[in-house]
């Protein structure tokens, strides 16, 4: 599982949220499913100290300047992290256009701050754009110690396939610095793995699952391993049937693995 979770289907066939046929936000919609997401474009290779200060001090200034500007100043703050670029991202929060507030709470992923709390759960429940609604999801990951629980949970009960892929892997990440968070997710991550219609969401919600195991307590900690067994054996889709054999390993309990052994010599695993 990567650390930031890449949706591997065209989002949003379907919608909660519904967005108003006029043709000026369906060519912005179109123009955001073009442009797609800052964290596609990030640089794999690792910059020096000094060639992050560099662009930093660049995407600073840049997030002062016009829309053209502002979006290479957002796709900077999207990778680096400044505590300086924080009072500069908050307010594209509330910009009209989509893209821009899609941008803003990826840079505000990458740079955390408590003040950005409110606004992201804001967006999160209230905004009409999916891509803006996903990207809060994702970015809702690093802010571990801010009330995100119930909304991610929330949003992983109702909202469209991409938000709820994104929602699964944040629970894991929210949960896992904070055990009591960990139970009323994992609940809510076994439900989405039974019944969710999309099989990536249910493949997040394994990986999560096994994230999560080790902060879990008797008899949750049984519950996800018979859950991850039933998705190992029953699951229709194979990517959601390895991602549970690899959260099963990945417990490293002998019992848990003379099992799968004995499914493997019984034949019903390869």
């Amino acid at each position: 599982m990567p650390e930031d979770p890449q949706p591997q289907f065209e989002p949003f066939p379907e919608t909660t949220h519904q967005l108003a046929l006029d043709p000026d936000v369906l060519a912005r919609e179109l123009a955001a499913e073009l442009l797609g997401d800052p964290l596609d474009d990030i640089d794999p290779r690792e910059p020096t100290a000094a060639d992050v200060a560099r662009e930093c001090d660049q995407g600073l200034e840049w997030l002062k300047g016009g829309r053209e500007q502002r979006m290479q100043g957002l796709r900077v703050f999207c990778e680096h992290r400044d505590p300086r670029a924080v009072p500069l991202l908050l307010p594209l929060l509330s910009e009209g256009c989509p893209i821009v507030r899609m941008s803003a709470v990826y840079a505000l992923g990458r740079n955390p701050h408590p003040l950005a709390v409110e606004p992201l759960l804001s967006l999160l429940a209230s905004d009409d754009n999916g891509y803006v609604r996903k990207s809060v999801a994702w970015s809702l990951s690093n802010y571990p110690d801010a009330p995100v629980l119930n909304p991610l949970i929330r949003a992983l009960q109702v909202d469209v396939a991409a938000v709820r892929l994104w929602a699964a892997s944040s629970l894991a990440d929210a949960s896992a610095a904070a055990p009591a968070k960990a139970d009323p997710a994992a609940a809510q991550l076994l439900q989405t793995l039974r019944i969710d219609s999309e099989p990536a969401v249910r493949s997040n919600s394994a990986w999560s699952l096994g994230r999560l195991y080790p902060d879990l307590v008797e008899p949750r900690q049984r519950e996800v391993v018979e859950a991850l067994l039933h998705s190992l054996l029953l699951d229709e889709d194979s990517a959601v049937r390895d991602e549970a054999r690899m959260a099963l390993e990945q417990l490293e309990r002998p019992e848990v693995l003379e099992r799968i052994q004995t499914l493997v010599e019984e034949g019903l695993l390869s």
